[in-house]
């Protein structure tokens, strides 16, 4: 008789049965607050809501400075432009990261130089950073990616030694701090979405922080079609600098509104989310072949869009992951499938000209993602419903022969 539900056995949880937070969320005050913004029509253009939210996301991140974009995939292309690299220019990014890291490099020309990752935080790896600067490397985008941070300290360094500029794709990093300082504010400049899925979200959205005033004028002026921030619609004073060629990227007032009243509930959500990842980690640390990301070596609050799980050893590699994950899914438990390597994504159209990988390729990432899944920061909210998860693994790695 199978044990497994995959081959017809009784599951450990039916649906709906583990616990997560509707996402995104929700609150009446904000729901009312809406309303007045609905009737006010100061819905965009430098509208006092972005200017609010601009500032409160700024200050707990450690900067002076936030400008708020439409989404972060723009932020990411903004960031780059304001630092002036475009054709002929290499930009170096993480091997495993969302598509946007790279496109924002071709966006403005510049070519997209990979290197392989950590194997334990999943996040560039400071000595294939090094190993793949040349002449042309104008900037690098470390990204601290599901629940880990890239090594700020390292990575920060030997940009400074070779004259490269940084910027944080924070994508999946609201409210992290490293060495206590928040990330986004260690490199030039710092790149957050607030996408639907988002720990914070405002549907769609995205912002740049910096504490760099000259950085912070060619941002704003970069997304707001060449205005400075304290012109009036139709008033623009000045034009922007030489060079810079401007874009319609602004935000809207009613994200900007949606995100500002998550804003005072981030802690909790993050206190949560680290008390479920310590009590998975604590209820797996005895099963052989599994092992969980690790945080940044620095970090002093973890941010999260969930983290990373690797069943790499004996005895899962006696079974074909795909064989793995239908089994996990089978028992009951939710789970997500991890980017891969970002030239091997469907959406990564580019032709080789327009990316260059490392001699020998970027093995730890090419056998890493096949045997990574994750947990995301909604499934996370309630910290004993680790124990299902456990539960799960415990019952996997007990009928491990069912799935080979």
């Amino acid at each position: 008789m199978a044990n497994l539900a995959v081959n017809g056995g009784t599951p450990l949880y039916q649906r709906g049965e583990y616990q997560h937070m509707l996402w995104p969320p929700v609150n009446e005050e904000t729901a009312d607050r809406m309303r007045e913004l609905y009737l006010s029509r100061a819905w965009s253009f430098n509208s006092k809501c972005e200017q609010d939210f601009e500032n409160e996301f700024a200050k707990i991140h450690d900067a002076e400075y936030g400008i708020f974009m439409v989404n972060g995939t723009v932020t990411l292309e903004a960031a780059l432009a304001a630092l002036a690299i475009g054709p002929g220019d290499e930009v170096i990014i993480p091997a495993l990261t969302w598509v946007a890291t790279a496109m924002a490099a071709k966006y403005v020309g510049a070519k997209i130089v990979m290197a392989d990752i950590d194997p334990e935080t999943l996040t560039l790896d400071p000595a294939a950073f090094e190993a793949a600067i040349t002449p042309r490397t104008k900037a690098v985008i470390p990204v601290h990616l599901y629940g880990s941070m890239a090594d700020l300290e390292k990575i920060c360094a030997i940009a400074d030694r070779h004259h490269i500029a940084v910027v944080e794709d924070c994508a999946h990093m609201q409210g992290g701090k490293w060495a206590g300082r928040g990330v986004g504010s260690w490199g030039s400049i710092g790149s957050f979405s607030f996408q639907q899925s988002k720990m914070l979200s405002g549907g769609e959205g995205g912002i740049c922080i910096t504490n760099d005033p000259q950085l912070a004028e060619r941002l704003y002026r970069f997304k707001h079609i060449g205005y400075s921030r304290y012109d009036r619609q139709g008033s623009a004073a000045t034009p922007p600098p030489p060079g810079l060629v401007c874009h319609n990227y602004r935000g809207q007032a009613f994200s900007a509104l949606a995100l500002s009243g998550q804003l005072p509930g981030l802690p909790d959500v993050l206190n949560r989310c680290e008390a479920y990842y310590n009590r998975f980690c604590a209820g797996i640390a005895d099963i052989p072949g599994i092992r969980v990301q690790k945080h940044g070596r620095l970090a002093t609050r973890q941010g999260y869009y969930g983290f990373g799980i690797m069943f790499e050893g004996e005895p899962w590699l006696q079974a074909e992951p795909a064989r793995i994950w239908a089994a996990i899914e089978a028992e009951g438990v939710p789970f997500e499938f991890n980017y891969g390597p970002v030239y091997r994504h469907r959406l990564f159209n580019l032709g080789t000209e327009d990316y260059r990988l490392p001699e020998g390729g970027c093995p730890i990432t090419e056998t890493l993602y096949q045997r990574l899944m994750g947990i995301k920061h909604y499934n996370m909210y309630y910290p004993e419903e680790a124990d299902k998860y456990v539960a799960v693994i415990r019952k996997l790695a007990a009928n491990i022969k069912e799935l080979c």
